[in-house]
């Protein structure tokens, strides 16, 4: 009861339920009441609500209410616990009054409570030294704080010159250098002499604010003394690891445990503050003299070291710059520990560190990508099945989302071939959603950055084969996230090429599930389409939402047709001219269409140069022709590939960018033998971007393609799902089932006849 009234209390008060000077009438000395209550935990409570109120009170009442009785409370007369309060309140009060004030009212008490006979009462007035050092400026603070500091870290109580010591090294910025080299350097000197004779509680603070010691006496140390705090520091980062037979043998078990965890604090305490002895000693000297250190760090025997130097490793990284090099071998430590602690720690800026590593600073040469760490893609992959084995699931997603920087750092090859293959197996088999999802964005992120066009080829056919045309539900909606991940990382008409037929193929799917979710993505697969470019499949795209609406018997789902058909009948179709309220994202998209072609290009330099430099001579086309495409818009787009509008577009314009289209599919592929198991791409994309092509596909397959019937989606057949790649793939814009036939009503017969007529008036005239 007492607790809930001390939090409502400072509840009405911070939210100005009523007046200030209402709060303090009626609440405060309810509030001073209970300061010295006999249970322990119901005082703090009351006394946290009295130093949250102070910033609300007016001074005045400050003054009146709390400040004079101050005076009477913080004698030795009083018990220890009003003293203590009275220290706590003083610390919290000396901002809101001025100088004079505080120098006349509230020094005295400060100075009477310094030096009373209690050690509890005197280390909490040195805790509150630093706030009453701010609220009187650094003339008073250097006349009276800074002696009473001095004289507390000589006190005969070790909890006491430890208040001290902290407390010095938190207000060191308000000494001027004079004060640091002549009285705060040989303070700090003796404490640290001291502190292995003392007990282990000083060696852990003391190693917590050694970083933020030197760096506030860097500058005024000698060589010698210079030397000096590295050796000390060295040596904490040892603390505990010498003693190889155990310790000593008048201590119990249980001492010896407790010890070994105040060691293992001190070196985790040196760990959090490695980043700072890299700047006191410089980097240019890392190598000769904390590069053992820090190897000793990484492979402490304990987790929580191993845990902060992961941490502070980017740190590490950014501080050594071209000398990032030495720490490639503590990188695959880190990424092979047997922790997933220590994992989950790396790898929260493991994109900026494998970034770091590949340049290898500014003097780098960046071709060079990984030669010196030949372990480093089989401790990633170890990584992350690692994580995938352990029930800790979010280790394995963030992994699986930091695995997106690898593009930018290892080869295409090397991706495809050890990292790619996984992504899909994780899809596959996998039981947590979310890694999943995170499996397919990278595998997504992955493709998008590919430099071979065979690869490309065989994950789309792969994704469309195994997971949109998989037996399983769970593999269809995986495959419509995928969906919603390309429409996002690639170009509309990358999406329309390969995926559109795929993905509105499944609003015959015959779990309610599946077709739930493509409502869902609907919208985003329209806003995918072009106009005029793309009307048939916009076309395409209407007739499969109407019957939908006409033919859903789940009541759920039939909900959720209508709401997407709303949603599709406000939406704005983007055009193939670059409009004002789409202009951003139709620059976004002609960029990444720009991009995909010049990666088409990379690919034919690669077969054209010699094979050692090949990736060099890439990489170097590749950042001159994106930096050309900015430069030169209008030439490029000329060039992009534009989809035939539909089958009543057969003017001479149209026919000619047929001619062009084909003409860029047959250079891109005129080293390649297509083999059979391309197929099923071919004539997805085919499809959906020129009618031309159509003509070489059998008149069976082409009746299946035109014609979307109810049955030829609902009917399923095992065989039609290959698990590998088979010579005779299905067509993805055909049903799952090999045996349907057209049906006339559900496939738009208004469009199966003028359709066949353009077929055959091509096929005559080739």
């Amino acid at each position: 009861m007492q607790l809930t009234a001390a939090v409502s209390f400072l509840t009405i008060l911070q939210e100005e339920s009523m007046s200030v000077h209402t709060c303090a009438h009626s609440f405060l000395q309810v509030i001073l009441l209970h300061l010295e209550h006999r249970d322990t935990g119901v005082s703090n409570a009351w006394l946290e609500t009295l130093l949250s109120a102070v910033e609300l009170l007016p001074k005045e009442t400050l003054r009146h209410e709390i400040l004079n009785p101050l005076v009477s409370k913080a004698q030795l007369s009083q018990t220890v616990q009003s003293r203590l309060v009275s220290c706590k309140i003083l610390g919290k009060i000396t901002n809101k009054f001025d100088a004079h004030s505080i120098k006349r009212e509230i020094l005295p008490l400060v100075k009477s409570l310094c030096q009373d006979v209690e050690y509890e009462v005197r280390s909490c007035m040195c805790r509150q030294l630093e706030n009453i050092a701010q609220g009187i400026g650094t003339e008073l603070t250097k006349n009276v704080v800074l002696p009473e500091l001095i004289e507390l870290s000589r006190d005969e109580s070790g909890s006491v010159r430890l208040a001290a010591f902290e407390t010095l090294v938190n207000m060191l910025d308000m000494f001027d250098t004079d004060d640091r080299s002549q009285t705060i350097l040989p303070l700090v000197k003796s404490f640290c002499e001291k502190s292995f004779k003392a007990d282990e509680s000083i060696l852990i603070s003391l190693s917590f604010h050694l970083g933020k010691l030197c760096h506030g006496l860097y500058g005024i140390f000698t060589p010698d003394q210079h030397l000096r705090f590295l050796e000390f520091y060295k040596k904490l980062c040892t603390l505990g690891l010498q003693q190889e037979n155990g310790h000593n043998e008048s201590q119990i078990p249980s001492q010896i445990v407790e010890q070994e965890k105040k060691y293992t604090s001190v070196r985790k305490n040196c760990a959090y503050n490695f980043p700072a002895m890299i700047v006191f000693v410089d980097p240019k000297n890392f190598h000769m003299e904390l590069y053992s250190t820090f190897f000793c760090l990484c492979h402490d025997p304990e987790v929580p070291v191993r845990y902060t130097i992961a941490i502070c490793f980017y740190e590490v990284s950014k501080l050594l710059n071209s000398g990032v090099h030495l720490i490639h071998k503590e990188l695959i430590t880190l990424l092979q520990d047997e922790s997933l602690e220590v994992l989950d720690a790396l790898i929260n800026h493991l994109p900026e560190i494998l970034e770091l590593m590949s340049t290898g600073g500014e003097n780098s040469v960046q071709e060079n990508k990984f030669s010196s760490v030949p372990d480093l893609i089989p401790a990633l992959t170890a990584a992350e099945q690692r994580a995938a084995a352990s029930l800790k699931w979010r280790t394995h997603e963030k992994l699986l989302q930091k695995y997106t920087c690898l593009p930018h750092i290892i080869s295409s090859d090397q991706i495809y071939y050890r990292f790619l293959q996984r992504m899909f197996t994780i899809m596959m088999t996998n039981n947590v959603l979310p890694v999943q999802r995170a499996a397919a964005r990278t595998l997504c992120i992955f493709l998008r950055y590919n430099r071979k066009q065979e690869q490309r080829h065989e994950v789309i056919q792969k994704l469309i084969e195994q997971l949109g045309q998989g037996k399983s539900y769970w593999n269809r909606l995986r495959f419509l996230d995928t969906c919603e991940f390309i429409i996002e990382i690639f170009s509309r008409s990358f999406f329309c090429k390969y995926f559109f037929l795929p993905v509105i193929e499944l609003t015959h799917d015959p779990v309610a599930n599946v077709r739930m979710k493509l409502c869902y993505l609907l919208p985003k697969v329209k806003s995918a389409l072009k106009i005029p470019a793309d009307m048939h499949l916009l076309q395409q795209l209407e007739m499969c939402v109407r019957k939908l609406l006409c033919q859903e018997k789940d009541k759920d789902v039939l909900a959720i047709v209508k709401k997407t058909v709303l949603e599709l009948d406000r939406m704005e179709m983007s055009m193939d001219m670059f409009q004002k309220k789409n202009y951003e994202k139709d620059l976004l998209d002609q960029e990444k269409e720009r991009e995909e072609l010049l990666f088409l290009e990379m690919e034919q330099l690669e077969k054209e140069k010699h094979p050692s430099d090949g990736r060099l001579a890439s990489d170097k086309s590749f950042e001159k022709k994106r930096r050309d495409s900015r430069t030169s818009t209008q030439s490029l787009s000329k060039n992009l590939p534009i989809s035939v509008p539909g089958p009543s577009s057969s003017t001479a314009s149209t026919s000619k960018e047929i001619k062009k289209s084909k003409l860029t599919r047959s250079q891109s592929f005129n080293n390649q033998a297509f083999h059979a198991k391309y197929g099923t791409l071919d004539k997805c994309a085919s499809k959906s971007s020129t009618l031309a092509h159509t003509s070489s596909v059998s008149g069976l397959v082409r009746t299946a393609m035109l014609s979307l019937t109810d049955d030829s989606f609902r009917t399923r057949n095992a065989s039609s799902v290959p698990a590998s790649f088979s010579p005779n793939p299905v067509v993805p814009s055909t049903s799952r089932g090999p045996g349907n036939t057209a049906d006339p009503k559900s496939s738009g017969s208004k469009d199966a006849q003028p359709r066949k007529a353009t077929l055959k008036s091509r096929k005559s005239n080739p």
